[in-house]
């Protein structure tokens, strides 16, 4: 396994350790690997969730009517409210 040395506030280092204290981690190293682990996801989410609204605005068809004609008719649909 790779070794990454980083340095840490106190206060955050007071943090990991209550974590470790709390009994889920084993140690700071595997809390830290965990806390990547879920950005690593995280990431991957986000992309994912991306590709799907490139793909359905790809789907979607090339729209033949000036942008101004297109802001226009959804403001129309959806008329600013007085609140």
């Amino acid at each position: 396994m790779a070794q990454l040395n980083l340095s840490i506030p106190p206060a955050l280092k007071d943090w990991v350790d209550s974590r470790v204290l709390e009994g889920r981690y084993s140690s700071a190293s595997d809390y830290v690997r965990d806390l990547v682990r879920r950005d690593q996801e995280a990431a991957m989410d986000d992309s994912a969730w991306l590709r799907g609204l490139v793909a359905e605005g790809l789907a979607s068809g090339v729209i033949e009517k000036e942008p101004e004609v297109v802001l226009r008719e959804i403001m129309a649909e959806h008329p600013a409210r007085g609140d």
